[in-house]
């Protein structure tokens, strides 16, 4: 494709869909971001994306993330589905019940502590 033809395409500016608002929400390891955007129709949707800092073997940083796209014509059922099932969880679990858990670890087991190591003489190594 030359140039003159991708300038031309259904990738120009005007094609890509537009931000239109942002929200991020801090939430222990995890960050939510609340995304509205604008279809190539001018239709409103959401994304809301988790993203959680995590490290790899060497301990360099990366993040995880997930994604949801959430269309106009199922927010309804998606808030009633929503509400439905957090007043489900307080109700068999209320959060003073939760003083003795975090549940940032819960689903991988990580936890941000250092593993302990013994301190080497290399020279002890030679002997």
């Amino acid at each position: 494709m030359s140039l003159e033809n991708f300038e031309n395409s259904d990738f120009d500016g005007s094609k890509f869909r537009e931000e239109v608002y942002s929200k991020s929400v801090r939430a222990g390891k995890r960050t939510y971001f609340f995304d509205v955007k604008m279809t190539r129709k001018g239709e409103y949707y959401l994304t809301i994306t988790e993203s959680k800092r995590k490290n790899n073997l060497s301990g360099s940083a990366f993040y995880e993330k997930h994604k949801i796209f959430l269309y106009r014509e199922d927010f309804e059922k998606f808030t009633d589905g929503l509400s439905f099932i957090i007043d489900f969880i307080n109700e068999k679990q209320p959060l003073d019940s939760l003083s003795h858990f975090s549940g940032d670890d819960a689903e991988d087991g990580q936890s941000d502590e250092l593993p302990e190591y013994s301190d080497i003489d290399f020279d002890d190594l030679t002997k």
